[in-house]
C-alpha cells in the first residue's frame, strides 16, 4: 500500500514538472501583463516567495472573495500565516497580517511546506500536493467551507480516483451543507462536519461615510460587456449611478462605455460622491452598499462568470438585483432571502418595485474556530 502511494505521488510530482516545462514560454509571457506581474514571478519562479518562517496556522485562499470571507475567522487568532493564488487575493491577505505568501506550484512545495500547526484550506482548492506535504509536516490539515456545485459535480466525479487520493490527505472537512456532505462523502473525503457557510459571517468595515444626493444605485463587481447592457436600462435621472468593476484593469474601458450615457468622473478625483461615478478604487464597494438603495449585482448578466456573492450587501438588507447567470454562487444566493432574478431588459421594472435583502442562516463561528484549533481549545 505505501508503495503504492509512493510511486503516485513519484508520477504526480514529475507529470506535474513536465507541464511546468511546457508551459514555461507562456508563463514568461503573462509574467509581463499587470494582471500578473506579482503572481506568476511568486508562484512559478519563487521570486521574492520564500517558505513561511513561523510555525503558526496557516490558512490558504484563492482570491479575493475566499480571502475576505477568512477575516472573522482569522480575527480570532493571535497570528497566522496566510497564502493566495491571485494578486488581488494578495492585496487582501495583507490586510488581515504580515505574513502573506503565494502559494507555490506544486513541483515546489516539497521544498517550499515547513511544519505548521495546522494547514486550512478554503473551499476548492485541491491541490493534491499542498495537502500530501502539509499531511506529513503539521499538526492537522483541513478543508475549509468545503462545497461541490450542481454544475461541477458530475466533473469531479470523473476523476473521483484523483480526488480520493487528495482527501487521504484530509483530516477534517468542514462542509457548507448536507448535500455538499453526500457529494463529498461520493469523492472520498472522510471526517465531514456541516457546519454552513462561512461567507454567511460577515462583519463590514466602513472605511468612509459617503453622502448621496438622491436614491443610490450601485451596479457591482462587473465584467466585460455587462456595463453597456445595464446602463441602458436605467433612468440616469432619477438614480445616483455608481458602476464598480470587477477587475481594476477594466477601470479606462469602463470609464470609455459610461461616457457613452452620460458624463462620468473617477472617484479618485472627486472628494463627494457625483451622479455618475467610476469606482476606480479598491475597498470602496462596502462603503457604497451601506448607504445604497439598491444594488445591481454583475457577473450575472453573462454567462462565463457564475455570478458574486450576495452577501455583503444583504447584510445592509439593500434591494439586490441579479441575473440569471450565478451557477458559481448558487449557495449563497439559497441564503439571502429576496435577491429579484431577472433578464437584463427586466432590470427597469425591477428597480420600480424593491423589496429589502436578508440573510437566513449563519454559520456558527464559535463553533468553526473550536474545530480549527481542535486539542488546542481543549488545553
Amino acid at each position: 500500500m505505501l508503495k503504492k502511494k509512493n510511486s503516485f505521488v513519484i508520477f504526480y510530482f514529475f507529470f506535474t514538472f513536465l507541464i511546468y516545462i511546457v508551459s514555461l514560454p507562456f508563463l514568461i509571457f503573462l509574467s509581463f501583463k499587470k494582471k500578473y506581474k506579482k503572481s506568476i514571478p511568486a508562484r512559478f519562479f519563487l521570486f521574492k516567495n520564500p517558505p513561511f518562517e513561523k510555525k503558526l496556522y496557516w490558512f490558504h485562499a484563492c482570491s479575493l472573495g475566499e480571502t475576505r470571507a477568512l477575516k472573522p475567522i482569522i480575527e480570532r487568532f493571535k497570528e497566522v500565516n496566510l497564502s493566495v493564488i491571485t494578486n488581488t487575493g494578495f492585496e487582501e491577505a495583507k490586510k488581515l497580517g504580515s505574513n502573506v505568501r503565494f502559494l507555490p506550484y506544486e513541483i515546489f512545495l516539497p521544498f517550499w511546506v515547513k511544519p505548521c500547526k495546522s494547514l486550512v484550506v478554503m473551499e476548492a482548492e485541491l491541490w493534491y500536493m499542498l495537502f500530501f506535504m502539509a499531511k506529513r509536516r503539521c499538526r492537522k490539515t483541513i478543508l475549509l467551507n468545503a462545497r461541490i456545485s450542481d454544475k461541477s459535480y458530475s466533473k469531479y466525479l470523473k476523476f473521483r480516483w484523483f480526488y480520493k487520493k487528495v482527501f487521504e490527505n484530509i483530516d477534517l472537512v468542514l462542509a457548507q451543507s448536507k448535500k455538499d456532505k453526500e457529494r463529498l462523502e461520493k469523492l472520498g473525503a472522510k471526517n465531514i462536519k456541516v457546519v454552513g457557510n462561512i461567507k454567511t459571517i460577515f462583519k463590514p468595515n466602513i472605511t468612509k461615510h459617503y453622502k448621496k444626493s438622491k436614491p443610490l444605485l450601485v451596479i457591482a463587481s462587473t465584467h466585460a460587456k455587462e456595463e453597456e447592457k445595464i446602463l441602458s436600462q436605467i433612468d440616469l435621472d432619477n438614480w445616483q449611478v455608481v458602476v464598480v468593476p470587477r477587475h481594476p484593469e477594466r477601470f479606462d474601458e469602463v470609464f470609455e462605455i459610461m461616457k457613452k450615457f452620460k458624463n462620468p468622473v473617477r472617484l479618485s478625483e472627486i472628494k463627494k460622491l457625483d451622479d455618475f461615478v467610476l469606482v476606480d478604487k479598491m475597498g470602496e464597494l462596502i462603503n457604497l452598499y451601506a448607504i445604497a438603495d439598491c444594488v445591481i449585482l454583475g457577473g450575472s448578466f453573462v454567462d462565463n462568470v457564475g455570478g458574486h456573492n450576495p452577501i455583503e450587501a444583504a447584510y445592509f438588507n439593500v434591494p439586490i438585483i441579479s441575473g440569471k447567470y450565478y451557477f458559481n454562487q448558487t449557495a449563497l444566493y439559497k441564503e439571502v432571502e429576496g435577491i429579484e432574478i431577472c433578464d437584463v431588459n427586466e432590470i427597469g421594472k425591477k428597480l420600480e418595485n424593491l423589496k429589502p435583502t436578508k440573510i437566513k442562516n449563519k454559520a456558527n463561528l464559535e463553533e468553526i474556530v473550536r474545530l480549527i484549533k481542535g486539542e488546542e481549545c481543549m488545553k
